[in-house]
């Protein structure tokens, strides 16, 4: 499909903005890997990925022990960018997610949690903040 573009004679093809949304995609998924390898390392399990509720998506879940450990995971240039964009919306909306998920589960509401944020930077390393919006 090509768009008119009046300043030009020539048609400008839409395929560079579907390859940059399948690129983002495929990218989203790997920094999701990287972080889902990062938290196996260290003995957690993961109990469900990119589990979606009525609430929205949470990206990982992993069981820490009693612990249910939602993961929010952002990856950007580097961790600064990558933390900004984590808006306060999304953090409600995962928690909504995170209500349902423990409706699902033997304790429920009086499960353990935790809400925590990978930031993965363009090299591909992990920067995990433990608990990083566990106030709402």
């Amino acid at each position: 499909m090509q768009h008119f573009n009046p300043h030009s004679a020539f048609a400008c093809p839409v395929e560079p903005r579907r390859l940059r949304g399948k690129s983002n995609y495929l990218s989203g998924l790997a920094a999701e890997s990287a972080v889902r390898r990062r938290y196996e390392t260290t003995g957690a399990v993961l109990a469900a990925e990119r589990w979606r509720g009525q609430g929205g998506e949470i990206d990982l879940i992993f069981l820490e022990g009693d612990v249910i450990v939602f993961v929010e995971v952002k990856k950007g240039p580097s961790f600064e960018w990558a933390l900004t964009r984590l808006s306060e919306a999304q953090m409600m909306r995962i928690h909504r997610s995170a209500a349902e998920f423990l409706g699902t589960t033997p304790r429920g509401q009086l499960s353990e949690v935790r809400f925590d944020l990978a930031l993965v930077d363009q090299s591909g390393a992990v920067q995990v903040m433990e608990n990083a919006f566990g106030h709402f």
